[in-house]
């Protein structure tokens, strides 16, 4: 199964995320984001959508914001601490509305996280119906019931 994996601000490809993912044995696509642009990290991501066609997307942090800006093709949708507040226009929050698919996409947010507030995600459950899954000790999403949970709802989302 093939991963686009849309790493957050202060990460680059092959972080830890990326490599659990691909350890477990996915194919995961991680393409470098621009930090400086948000719209050219969209075009970048939408690009590698459009061409390699995964299976499930998951984006972290300002990666969440990104992944929630893209047409993801019918791929299900994992967002992790999603910084969507601090990078998504009304416009992207309105074209998001209309794409959203809330029985393919799952958030995972740690109630700990002091850089994205879990109330972000759970305004994301209020208004689409998106699950959130608490989980992990901050908004690194990387200890490991953190990167279960991420396997996990990969797993699940792709055998649907």
């Amino acid at each position: 199964m093939r991963v686009l994996f849309l790493h957050g601000l202060e990460s680059k490809p092959g972080g830890t995320k990326a490599r659990f993912l691909q350890e477990a044995g996915y194919d995961v696509l991680n393409p470098a984001l621009p930090r400086e642009s948000f719209e050219d990290s969209v075009n970048i991501a939408q690009d590698v959508i459009d061409n390699m066609r995964p299976d499930i997307v998951v984006g972290s942090s300002r990666g969440g914001a990104v992944a929630m800006s893209v047409n993801t093709q019918g791929a299900g949708l994992v967002l992790i601490a999603p910084a969507w507040k601090r990078f998504l226009s009304e416009q992207q929050i309105s074209e998001w509305d209309i794409r959203c698919e809330p029985q393919d996409t799952i958030i995972l947010h740690s109630r700990n996280d002091d850089i994205v507030l879990i109330e972000d995600s759970e305004a994301v459950n209020a208004q689409w119906g998106v699950k959130v899954v608490e989980v992990g000790e901050c908004h690194r999403m990387s200890d490991d019931d953190a990167l279960a949970a991420m396997l996990d709802v990969v797993q699940w989302l792709g055998g649907k």
